[in-house]
């Protein structure tokens, strides 16, 4: 049966997952920022609002995947979408923030009879095309269940806790994405400092149990030292900061990622912010002087 859905956020992983419901037969209205990057989707029969507000009048179901936690604060709470969402509806935040923003969201949401899921996605622009997304939902049973049957249309949701649960989820696996990127870097610097080939070495590694998708995927992206995004490492630098946040406010230490924030950190204040997050690479060949993976031109982001 077809549902009335409000799209907020249609960028490069929003774009795709609008269009997954859209195929599925789906009402579909869509709101970005920037305005063109919506009013592409009306070609796959999608509406075009001119503001959030306008965007979820009628939804019975809104999703938001938006870059940081200000933007979706002021999406839902400044620019007239909590006012405007249909008693009953559920919003569901599929964007990146700290876990306590996503537990707020929920209460001045529950507050006005709108349910809430904060559900975050790993699997990049890739797993948004496939539709193979990994989401990790944080929210009320009753909710996830009502609503899961439109996540599956974009991944694999599962339900891990109640509200900002998902977003603590997600908060994990950004540890083990950016802690391995800089594993995976140092390896590929050791090979090819010690003599061997680093993409020989990728490929005896293949199979083991150093093997993985940040192995292949972004090892693949240093050999090639193709660091165009995919994920910025300014992206990445938002959600080690949220990560550190929520450790100290859980009254833990996280040494393996404090470590790798300082490093990202560092390549984003040197003018890496837009660099791909495979890019922490070239941070440890600065630290080391002349080593390098590779002989191949560094393909890097055009200047905006």
């Amino acid at each position: 049966m077809s549902s009335s859905i409000a799209f907020l956020g249609t960028g490069l992983m929003g774009a795709p997952m609008a269009r997954h419901l859209l195929d599925d037969g789906h009402a579909v209205t869509v709101w970005n920022r920037t305005r063109a990057k919506a009013e592409a989707l009306t070609e796959h029969g999608a509406r075009l609002a001119d503001t959030p507000g306008a965007a979820v009048q009628q939804a019975e179901l809104v999703i938001t995947m938006l870059e940081h936690d200000n933007a979706v604060a002021t999406v839902l709470f400044d620019m007239g979408v909590a006012d405007a969402i249909p008693e009953g509806g559920c919003v569901i935040d599929m964007s990146s923030i700290a876990p306590h923003n996503a537990r707020d969201h929920a209460k001045r949401l529950g507050d006005r009879a709108i349910s809430h899921l904060d559900a975050p996605v790993s699997g990049g622009p890739k797993g948004a095309a496939e539709a193979n997304l990994a989401i990790m939902v944080g929210g009320d049973p009753g909710t996830f269940t009502r609503c899961e049957p439109f996540l599956e249309l974009l991944g694999r949701p599962t339900l891990v806790g109640g509200h900002g649960a998902g977003q603590l989820a997600k908060l994990c696996n950004q540890i083990i994405v950016a802690v391995t990127i800089g594993a995976v870097s140092e390896a590929l610097l050791l090979a090819a400092s010690g003599g061997a080939d680093p993409a020989a070495v990728r490929s005896a590694l293949a199979g083991g149990f150093a093997d993985g998708p940040i192995l292949q995927s972004h090892g693949g992206r240093m050999l090639d030292r193709n660091f165009v995004p995919g994920g910025p490492i300014r992206m990445q630098i938002k959600d080690l900061d949220n990560i550190l946040t929520t450790a100290t406010n859980a009254g833990i230490k996280l040494p393996l990622a404090s470590a790798v924030t300082d490093l990202f950190r560092t390549l984003g204040e040197s003018g890496g912010s837009e660099y791909d997050h495979s890019a922490l690479l070239l941070q440890l060949e600065k630290i080391n002087g002349s080593a390098r993976v590779g002989t191949a031109p560094d393909q890097l982001p055009d200047p905006d």
